[in-house]
């Protein structure tokens, strides 16, 4: 199938392409997936989850987690606060 790739060793499912097979088979997969994963989301909260996990490092089960993990939560730490931090209106100063 085209939507999902499993990973031969561990048997972990990814989702790799949203439009690779027909609606029927996604929801096949829906229905019969083990640990309850996989689920319909409407286009604006598929663009909300990809940017959620834009930082997100999938480690390839049965290794250790290494450093690069580590730095890639500090990114995000980054990230979000630039972000937080722009979208807040400048606070004006009143002389006393």
């Amino acid at each position: 199938r085209n939507t999902f790739y499993i990973e031969p060793d561990y048997g972990r499912a990814r989702a790799i392409r949203q439009d690779g097979d027909s609606e029927p088979v996604i929801q096949e997969a829906i229905d019969t997936c083990p640990v309850d994963c996989i689920h319909w989301v409407d286009y604006t909260e598929l663009k909300h989850l990809e940017e959620e996990r834009k930082h997100q490092v999938i480690p390839i089960a049965g290794f250790p987690v290494d450093k690069a993990m580590s730095r890639v939560e500090q990114r995000k730490r980054m990230s979000q606060r630039h972000n937080s931090a722009a979208a807040q209106p400048p606070q004006s100063k009143k002389l006393s």
